[in-house]
């Protein structure tokens, strides 16, 4: 596998301000270009203050689709929720007026709402041009976690563009976007911030063994950004 580009940043703040900036320019050259773009984003602490910076760029949002790399199987009104991250982030601005497809869908089951949300995906967010990821310590990405139930399926060559993980020790199912669905997008950035962070992702290089550090599923082609 071809290592991923580092992009070291001096500080968080400059991480924020500098992929912000990037992501921003992509998106309006794709819209200016193609006359749409789609992107997939990640929730955590970590890019918050880059969503809410991306959110106020001054571009044709509304010819820009946006989707989640995953997402916890709770209400929108949840904190728990990347949805809710969005909406108080991202969507405060001028990216409200986006196109929004959703990882969640009221349902009696969390795999009852996979067939609607695979629809919407294809119909309205496929093939991604930009999937912006995060990771844990644990070298998991989106919602592929080493040892989750679900794991192999999503990253089956063939597999469908969302599945359902439940993730060990997690308090509610997940459903994410499949490693082909991640590796098929234009462009794949992932943001780090942290010593631990960047140990994480240099212990998954060296194993080398993609269901102990699923990360590894997104790294062919990918442009790491990292700030301690």
């Amino acid at each position: 596998m071809t290592h991923p580009r580092l992009i070291e940043y001096p500080s968080r703040e400059a991480l924020t301000d500098g992929l912000a900036a990037y992501l921003a320019a992509r998106l309006a050259d794709l819209v200016a270009t193609t006359g749409r773009a789609a992107i997939a984003l990640s929730g955590g602490s970590t890019p918050g203050p880059m969503l809410t910076r991306l959110g106020e760029a001054d571009l044709h949002w509304e010819d820009v689709v946006v989707t989640l790399t995953d997402e916890r199987q709770v209400p929108p009104s949840s904190p728990r929720s990347n949805q809710h991250l969005l909406a108080e982030t991202l969507f405060r601005g001028a990216a409200a007026a986006a196109v929004f497809v959703p990882l969640y869908a009221p349902a009696p089951e969390p795999a009852d709402g996979l067939e609607a949300i695979a629809a919407s995906l294809n119909n309205l967010a496929l093939p991604l041009d930009i999937a912006v990821l995060g990771m844990g310590t644990d070298m998991h990405t989106a919602s592929l976690f080493p040892g989750a139930v679900g794991l192999d399926a999503a990253l089956a060559a063939d597999a469908p563009p969302a599945v359902l993980i439940t993730a060990p020790g997690a308090e509610e199912p997940r459903i994410t976007l499949s490693a082909p669905v991640l590796q098929g997008a234009g462009e794949r950035h992932l943001m780090i911030a942290g010593a631990d962070k960047r140990a994480a992702l240099e212990r998954a290089l060296s194993l080398g063994d993609v269901r102990q550090a699923p990360v590894l599923a997104v790294l062919e082609d990918c442009t790491v950004h990292y700030a301690d």
